[in-house]
């Protein structure tokens, strides 16, 4: 009996080790991370660097997904099946950094942004679709919509049907 007994004890502090382990391996670090020269957007499959504007991830716990634009990133999201999971968003904040160049220091929560959308006039380009700066500072979004006629939208102000117009908009200002 005394030999069972050692086994079931041994098997009971063995079980109770791994259940003090599993949290650990759950809690992976769901902040930002700095985009690569050879990182792919996730939507459309192109070279995210390539482009200037605002960057846009997705970072869950099994993996991160990385978007060429801050659009890019919200089409995505809005789609019913993207929303689902506890996903953490990112955008670059603008008012931190170079247009051509955003600083990946400066990613800051994607749902407590301030969004200026209608850029299609401006000198500011993007990746393919609607361009929309993100910004942590409000003053600053507002600022940057003033000099080119935009407006500024929260993150649960924007929905498919802005990004589109969005997108239209741009598409026309480049013909």
């Amino acid at each position: 009996m005394k030999p069972l007994f050692k086994t079931l004890l041994m098997l009971v502090i063995g079980l109770a080790l791994l259940a003090c382990n599993e949290p650990e391996s759950e809690q992976k670090n769901l902040g930002p991370v700095a985009f690569h020269d050879t990182d792919e957007c996730h939507a459309c499959g192109m070279i995210i660097t390539d482009f200037p504007g605002p960057k846009g991830q997705a970072m869950e716990k099994a993996s991160v997904k990385k978007f060429c634009s801050a659009a890019e990133m919200l089409g995505w999201w809005l789609q019913p099946e993207n929303r689902i999971g506890s996903a953490k968003l990112y955008v670059h904040d603008m008012g931190s950094g170079e247009w051509a160049k955003p600083d990946d220091s400066h990613l800051i929560d994607a749902s407590s942004a301030f969004y200026v959308v209608g850029l299609a006039d401006s000198e500011l380009k993007g990746a393919m679709g609607a361009v929309l700066a993100s910004f942590a500072d409000e003053q600053a979004a507002r600022k940057l919509a003033a000099i080119h006629g935009a407006r500024v939208l929260r993150f649960e102000e924007i929905d498919q049907d802005v990004l589109q117009q969005a997108a239209a908009a741009q598409h026309m200002g480049m013909h």
